[in-house]
């Protein structure tokens, strides 16, 4: 794919992350935490959706509730190999925290199975007062990415002599 995900198109993979409310079976203390904000949150800081999944659910009345994943990388990034990148995983039926992982991925096969390494983890359960968590979580999330890129380039601008290139 050599582009973002259009939310039309996002729409016929995920419903799950157009909820707009948690899944009936959730108590008063359950506190809904909408996929599709924080997904406008992140567009805004250019971070765009490439690939997207939900699981397969046996009650239909999950279908628009169950837990989904979202991989977003900055819009001039979207076709690397293995860069900076956050998955977003929740759900609004239980199943899931609300999580952020940040980090550099790369696919192992087409079910959506990627590898890597985190660079954290922002993880919020859906109970209280969340809105101020999930925002914080964002933040450190974009800070961690600044840091990365920083430890990069300057391991890519150490020049190693003949005799390490050799070793390696």
């Amino acid at each position: 794919r050599d582009r973002p995900l259009t939310t039309e198109e996002l729409y016929c993979t995920v419903p799950s992350v157009f909820s707009a409310e948690k899944h009936e079976s959730r108590s008063d203390r359950y506190t809904y935490i909408p996929t599709i904000t924080l997904l406008e949150s992140l567009r805004k800081e250019g971070f765009y959706p490439f690939f997207a999944c939900q699981t397969r659910v046996r009650d239909d009345s999950r279908r628009d509730h169950t837990k989904h994943m979202l991989r977003l990388r900055r819009h001039n990034q979207i076709t690397g190999v293995q860069v900076p990148e956050i998955i977003l995983l929740n759900s609004h039926d239980g199943t899931s925290s609300y999580q952020m992982l940040p980090g550099l991925f790369r696919a192992v096969c087409q079910n959506g199975l990627v590898c890597g390494d985190t660079f954290g983890e922002v993880r919020v359960p859906h109970k209280g007062n969340v809105v101020d968590k999930v925002i914080e979580g964002a933040y450190e999330v974009l800070e961690t990415f600044d840091a990365v890129a920083e430890k990069r380039e300057q391991m890519q601008s150490l020049l190693l002599p003949p005799p390490a290139q050799q070793a390696l």
